[in-house]
């Protein structure tokens, strides 16, 4: 499948956990923690290690995932509580991933040379202190400032998380884009099936996924909507400078 006509893109909405760091890996070390934590005081049960978590929630936030396994064994979980929940994981995940990240060249490269042609634009389901915080840790500040992040968890009148393509629709009101002057960069099927929701045409980006799960990752990024999957910026530099003649996968 070749890659789809981007003439009329101008902008870029970048995925940020996952797409523009290697962030999972680290964020579910110290979200399942709270996890436990949330679960043992609620009476729930189940396998909430890393691993797990970030198997089965990857590109949902903490709220989602706390509603989900709350629902599941139906348990009644409180706005209030689920608040005071919520600003603790944000709290100790955002710590940690402002510990453990780095610059990567790689990335720091393809984001200069794609701001060149086009507006970048961020978003996530994260809230934007842990965006600020991965954003700073990670040397990106200077090519996507605050301005340009859009948050489900802050940005919106009412908090939410990808799946749901209300981030994205807002992002694009915001920016005052359609949604076919946008280019989606997600590395999750849940990110890809938000911005597929919103009209976006969105490319799948599998660099920090674990090597062996990478192919499997491919297909539910091309299964939930993504029109072609790279397992490098390198790569999705390359076809955004216009090299229309490589074959997407």
């Amino acid at each position: 499948m070749s890659i789809p006509d981007l003439t009329r893109v101008t902008t870029l909405l970048l995925d940020a956990d996952g797409t523009l760091f290697p962030s999972e890996e680290p964020a579910f070390d110290a979200s399942a923690v709270v996890t436990r934590d949330f679960a043992r005081s609620f009476g729930l049960t189940g396998d909430l290690s890393p691993e797990t978590l970030r198997r089965t929630t990857t590109g949902k936030n903490f709220r989602s995932t706390a509603r989900m396994l709350a629902e599941r064994q139906g348990v009644h979980l409180g706005p209030d509580r689920l608040e005071e929940w919520v600003e603790r994981e944000k709290t100790e995940v955002t710590a940690h991933l402002g510990q453990v990240l780095t610059p990567r060249p790689d990335v720091l490269a393809a984001l200069s040379a794609l701001r060149a042609r086009y507006r970048l634009a961020v978003v996530s389901s994260s809230a934007l202190t842990r965006l600020a915080a991965c954003f700073g840790a990670s040397g990106l500040d200077r090519l996507l400032p605050a301005e340009c992040r859009f948050s489900a968890e802050d940005s919106l009148p009412e908090p939410t998380s990808k799946p749901d393509p209300a981030i994205y629709r807002f992002a694009l009101t915001r920016l005052g884009l359609t949604p076919h002057q946008a280019l989606a960069v997600e590395d999750s099927a849940t990110g890809a099936a938000s911005a597929v929701a919103a009209g976006v045409t969105t490319a799948g980006l599998v660099q920090f996924v674990p090597p062996a799960e990478q192919d499997e990752r491919a297909g539910q990024l091309r299964d939930a909507g993504a029109a072609w999957v790279r397992r490098s910026w390198d790569e999705v530099t390359a076809d955004l400078a216009g090299d229309t003649s490589r074959v997407a996968t």
